[in-house]
């Protein structure tokens, strides 16, 4: 996508969702952490169009943290610079949506495997409770809050093993794979994501690590079943991509 190809869009930040800075926090880091958290949860949608002076105004602070968070959201791809034009959200790569959920997923079904013979009572007990509260979240289609729960869902699993290092590195790459999440639940049936964790939690509980790497794969892979809906209704959130959707869910 091209700058005279968003030019025309609308540039004004009507939906940038404040968050509390942090004590001792940089305001770089403050402004990347709120700017991150809108483009993941879509309120700053895909090629739109953003302002320095705007978001420096809305967050109180100067200019020069807004261009370096600017700098440092390019680098993974989450908007893109036009030297003396302007700034804007980047379109959603699949390219790199897919990468991401190809190395989430050959890391997660080996962690859950682990969970089989590791996670405790307690560990059991403490999922249950994440999952009760994505029941909630169903229940008043909060769809950020559930994105939340559904992440901590996923780490809990990498900390009960001892893998916090390794969520680390999925965590870093996942933002892309976040914004097409948060669209699925906005347009699909938020109650599928909520029970596929659940089949996942019996199934290690059961012990049963062939079932629950399998689960695993397949709630990692749907995305890519709902992803021709997606992007078909909603065709500007996207960039082209040289990846076929009907030929991975085939060989899915």
């Amino acid at each position: 996508m091209s700058y005279n190809e968003i030019s025309t869009k609308e540039s004004r930040i009507f939906m940038l969702e404040l968050l509390k800075r942090n004590k001792r926090e940089y305001a770089r880091e403050y402004v990347i952490r709120v700017l991150r958290h809108n483009i993941i949860n879509l309120n700053l949608k895909p090629g739109q169009l953003v302002s320095e002076n705007e978001i420096a105004e809305i967050l109180g602070v100067s200019r020069t943290p807004v261009r370096e968070a600017f700098i440092e959201l390019s680098k993974s791809s989450l908007v893109e610079i036009y030297p003396q034009k302007g700034t804007c959200i980047s379109p959603i790569d699949m390219d790199i949506v897919e990468e991401s959920r190809f190395m989430r997923c050959v890391l997660e079904k080996a962690v859950v495997k682990l969970c089989c013979d590791i996670l405790s009572d307690s560990d059991i007990a403490n999922l249950e409770e994440n999952i009760r509260l994505q029941e909630s979240c169903v229940e008043h289609k909060d769809y950020e809050r559930l994105l939340f729960l559904d992440n901590s869902f996923h780490e809990y699993l990498f900390k009960a093993c001892n893998k916090k290092m390794t969520y680390s590195l999925i965590k870093s790459a996942m933002a892309q794979f976040d914004r097409v999440r948060i669209l699925n639940f906005a347009e699909m049936d938020m109650k599928i994501t909520v029970n596929e964790h659940k089949q996942i939690l019996n199934a290690i509980k059961n012990k049963d690590k062939e079932m629950a790497e399998d689960l695993m794969e397949k709630h990692l892979t749907r995305v890519i079943f709902d992803m021709s809906y997606l992007m078909e209704k909603h065709p500007e959130y996207f960039k082209g991509s040289s990846i076929k959707i009907s030929n991975l869910a085939r060989e899915s």
